[in-house]
Formats: structure tokens, C-alpha cells, sequence
């Protein structure tokens, strides 16, 4: 999924988060145990949120604060196999991640919040053992995402097109 290394340390760091972590979210007071909820208990757009982004791609760029003279922001690519929700605001996101020599494929558990009909995943200072500390607000509409991203001092912006990935195009 990335080929450059830049991108840990920029925006593609935000979004890796899609594939780097093993955080499972429990409730606040962690006396009920999480179960996956019934399609029956999803709303319609709960719905079609897990069916745009499973099997999706998001194809976009990103900037960085500070680096305007970059042109029109650098090229990020994230492969997501698959989106379900998990319990309360949490969904689990299962991605791929490629990186150095590393080729990776790891659920992760996301928070995921609803403005109307938008859902944005949000993470606040949330750490990833060797890569560090990240901040991040994506947010998802029709067949385009968008957020802000920050790592330590770096910070800036996300955008781009939620594509299907080829092995879902070809079926």
C-alpha cells in the first residue's frame, strides 16, 4: 500500500492507522463483552458504509503545512479489505499495508463518528509502538474521502477518490 517511506512520517501516517493498529475498543466500564451486531440491528447507512469501503481503495494525496512550493500534494494510496461494525461507535477495518518489505494485512478497531449522513473515523493522540503518535479526522462522502492528519509537528491534509479494488471491479 506504501511505497514511500515519507509517508509514515506525513499523511499517509494518519490513514495507516487503517492498518497498523491492534487496539480492540471495549465500553467505557468493560462488563458487557462486544459482539458484532446483526444486520437487522445496522442502520441503512451503517449499511452502506460497510459496503463502500469493503473491498475499497482510497486513492487521493495528501500535504503538509509548511510545504505549499510541494505542487499539488503527494500521491497515497490504503487498501481496505473490509469494514464491519463492531459495537457502540467502533468498527473494525481490516486493511493491507505495504511498506519497505513488509506486506501486511491487520484488523484494526476505529472509532467512527456520524455527522447526519457522513461518518468520519476520528483518532486523538492515539500511539503505534515504532511509528508514533498520531491525530487524524477522515471523513467519507459518496465516492470521496477528506480529512486532517497530524505526527508529531507534522500535520496537514488528506483527500481523495474511495475506488473499488481490482478484485472487486473484475467480479
Amino acid at each position: 500500500m506504501f511505497g514511500y517511506r515519507i509517508l509514515f512520517r506525513t499523511a499517509g501516517a494518519a490513514v495507516v492507522l487503517l492498518a497498523t493498529a491492534f487496539a480492540a475498543r471495549a465500553d467505557d466500564n468493560n462488563t458487557q463483552k462486544a459482539t458484532e451486531p446483526s444486520d437487522s440491528e445496522l442502520t441503512a447507512l451503517e449499511r452502506q458504509f460497510e459496503k463502500n469501503l469493503s473491498g475499497s481503495v482510497l486513492v487521493g494525496r495528501f500535504s503538509v503545512d509548511g510545504k505549499q512550493d510541494d505542487g499539488p500534494g503527494k500521491p497515497e494510496r490504503y487498501e481496505i479489505e473490509s469494514v464491519k461494525k463492531f459495537k457502540g461507535d467502533y468498527w473494525v477495518f481490516t486493511a493491507r499495508i505495504k511498506y519497505a518489505k513488509r506486506d501486511v494485512k491487520i484488523p484494526m478497531t476505529l472509532k467512527v463518528l456520524w455527522a447526519g449522513d457522513t461518518p468520519m473515523i476520528t483518532l486523538t493522540d492515539f500511539t503505534i509502538p515504532g511509528l508514533g503518535t498520531f491525530t487524524c479526522r477522515v471523513f467519507f462522502h459518496g465516492t470521496r474521502y477528506a480529512g486532517t492528519w497530524q505526527h508529531g509537528e507534522a500535520g496537514g491534509h488528506m483527500w481523495g477518490q474511495i475506488e473499488r479494488a481490482e478484485s472487486e471491479k473484475d467480479s
